[in-house]
């Protein structure tokens, strides 16, 4: 059995997963945390998978996270659908379940947040919901885990007998005549492609062109359409679209109407928007969320996170000594001994140092995001991006970037227009990832040891602003057109769950471990390989004729205008390119240098203003080999990822370049 978990967004379907399979997807509260499905094994039930499709609020393929959940359930044809709503907002909910209902589909209803209703002193009167739109339905609270054991055994049960929602027409009056008139029309047609009747009758009316393509009806037959669509438009004195959406919500007030005793005003929202007042606040929004981010990076980079890197760092050191001497003792070959301390001890270890680091920062962030405040922060940004050429929603994948680009890239599906999901995936890289966290710890440590947080925030300020270029630039010849209209969701104020809060940390932390133990461990083997023997495969005495010398010598006159013209340098750069980490890890193994004394290896190689200049260049120059793939995946284009290769290093070449001029200046 397979069973397809639709519904809006934000409204509990990847919490629901979670207590279906007893997987550990991360949970936000905003909208668009799902934008890819994703499958489990349903707990108790082997022969049972759950899918859980992106957040949708009708069958109209807009977006490209709809279209996955659309073609999912259109195509591969699921054996169920358990559509998740959430309770306390229903009548917006229950708008894509007519839709899902003319489907044909198994189908079970969970309403979600039950809990959150009857505390607000409102129900839901099940049976007659369930006798009005002819499907079961299940009251739940997936948050709580409550009622989903009994969901699992309706919906088992419900597939099993292959029952079928009992009713599938909703519509009177103008609408109903034109819908039945075009399903006796396209009846033959709809069952050649596989599609419901009403369903394929109902879109053809709503002007979905996918459905009126896959039909492949005669000129005829669509005139014949035409004409009766202009006919209820005509009568009923509105367009195609609004007569249908007409016809769902007149239908879901009166269902309501009979089913539902709606609540007082919820405490949460109460306090939701007594909260906005203030975090929303026109003169007040902005700074206030600056102020936050500032003290988010202080904390990070300045206060804690630095505590528990130093401890981290002399862990490894100390253990890389113990390696080292027993190794001694017995007597291992120098080159092994070299490889394991110099190689795999100075590279791996070096990055390792700043899992602290990269954890507390998302806990932070993970805070903002699960409270509901970063809803908050795409609604105050919509006005600002508007004038770069953006709306307000592009705000959310460049945020997701500060993390990773790789996600980030992949959650520009939530844009409906493609202009704006292109020039998006374009700008994303400026967000400066966790992957270079490393670089900039490891510099400021060496060489602002005093200003660490304000040089951290400034890279990260000077990203956003060189993005902010960026977008004018190709909102002027790349990207001509306006941004789409921003309509956003904006969920209550919520407190994080610590299981959603431990779940994001234990993601970031494996994901970083994964790199350090796979691309930058191999990376640091193969650096080390090119510095400990030459071209006739001799081992080189202190890597002075070695290969990597070579290459690196030929590399560092491009740098050298940006005042740092060691091969050392160009040579950790262009490691960079399979893991930001990677530059850290590569300048360990060039200095022979482990976590703790590095910082002093790096003031022999730059001087306070090349080491900013570095950090510069780092901060813009190409993303890593996973997202320009990703880049290269969802624009469908090999060209539009060397372009980012090729502009965003030439960019950072300049950038880079004008500051090392203008600070040339002021030092001299």
């Amino acid at each position: 059995m397979i069973f397809a978990l639709a519904g809006n967004q934000n409204c509990g379907k990847t919490t629901l997963f979670n207590q279906l399979t007893g997987s550990n997807q991360h949970v936000g509260n905003f909208p668009g945390v799902t934008v890819d499905r994703k499958d489990g094994v349903i707990r108790g039930h082997k022969e049972a998978t759950v899918v859980d499709l992106p957040g949708i609020y009708s069958l109209a393929p807009y977006t490209s996270e709809e279209i996955v959940t659309r073609d999912f359930l259109l195509n591969e044809k699921p054996d169920g659908i358990i559509n998740i709503i959430d309770a306390t907002n229903i009548e917006r909910n229950l708008y894509l379940s007519l839709q899902l209902i003319q489907l044909d589909i198994p189908m079970i209803l969970a309403l979600n947040m039950m809990d959150e209703l009857r505390s607000n002193g409102g129900t839901i009167k099940i049976s007659e919901m369930q006798k009005e739109l002819g499907v079961p339905v299940i009251p739940i609270s997936a948050s709580k885990n409550e009622g989903i054991d009994e969901l699992i055994e309706l919906a088992i049960k419900t597939v099993s007998l292959k029952q079928k929602p009992q009713r599938k027409d909703f519509c009177s009056g103008a609408v109903h005549r034109s819908i039945h008139a075009i399903s006796h029309l396209i009846e033959d047609h709809a069952e050649r492609i596989a599609v419901p009747v009403r369903f394929a009758a109902t879109k053809i009316v709503e002007g979905d062109k996918p459905i009126l393509h896959s039909l492949n009806l005669s000129q005829n037959e669509i005139e014949t359409i035409e004409h009766s669509i202009v006919e209820m438009e005509t009568e009923l004195h509105t367009d195609r679209k609004a007569a249908i959406a007409d016809m769902r919500y007149n239908f879901i007030e009166k269902l309501c109407i009979d089913t539902v005793v709606k609540p007082k005003e919820s405490k949460q929202h109460l306090r939701s928007v007594r909260i906005d007042n203030v975090l929303t606040n026109k003169y007040l929004a902005i700074p206030i969320f600056l102020s936050i981010m500032m003290i988010i990076f202080w904390l990070t980079f300045g206060v804690i996170g630095s505590f528990f890197s130093n401890i981290l760092a002399d862990a490894i050191t100390y253990l890389t000594n113990v390696t080292s001497s027993v190794l001694k003792s017995y007597g291992i070959n120098p080159v092994v001994h070299s490889l394991v301390i110099d190689g795999i001890f100075a590279g791996v270890g070096s990055v390792l140092s700043f899992i602290p680091t990269i954890v507390i920062l998302f806990f932070f962030l993970s805070l903002l995001e699960d409270s509901g405040y970063m809803a908050r922060v795409a609604f105050v940004m919509d006005k600002l991006l508007r004038k770069i050429g953006l709306s307000g929603r592009s705000f959310v994948p460049m945020l997701i970037g500060f993390g990773c680009s790789v996600p980030a890239i992949m959650a520009t599906r939530t844009l409906s227009s493609e202009r704006d999901r292109k020039m998006t995936i374009l700008l994303t890289p400026f967000m400066s990832c966790s992957a270079k966290l490393p670089i900039y710890a490891m510099f400021t440590m060496a060489f602002f040891q005093k200003y660490r947080a304000l040089v951290m925030i400034s890279l990260y300020v000077l990203g956003m602003l060189l993005g902010i270029l960026s977008a004018l630039i190709f909102k002027s010849h790349l990207f001509k057109g306006n941004p789409v209209p921003f309509v956003m969701e904006l969920p209550n104020y919520r407190l994080p769950s610590a299981k959603s809060v431990l779940l994001l940390l234990w993601d970031k932390a494996k994901d970083f471990l994964t790199r350090a133990f796979t691309i930058i461990f191999l990376a640091t083997i193969i650096i080390w390989f090119f510095q400990t023997f030459d071209a006739r495969l001799n081992v080189t005495q202190n890597g002075q004729n070695s290969m990597l010398v070579d290459i690196g010598k030929f590399i560092a006159p491009v740098f050298a205008p940006l005042g740092f013209n060691d091969w050392k340098a160009a040579t950790a750069l262009i490691t960079g390119f399979t893991a930001k980490e990677s530059v850290i890890s590569t300048l360990a193994v060039l200095t022979s240098s482990n976590t703790n004394n590095l910082p002093n290896a790096l003031t022999s190689l730059f001087t306070p203003l090349t080491a900013f200049v570095f950090l510069v260049f780092t901060l813009i120059y190409t993303p890593c080999v996973a997202a320009i793939s990703t880049v290269k995946r969802e624009m469908n284009s090999v060209k539009a990822a060397l372009w980012v290769i090729i502009y965003q290093t030439g960019f950072a070449w300049l950038v880079a370049f004008v500051i090392y001029r203008i600070g040339i200046l002021f030092i001299n």
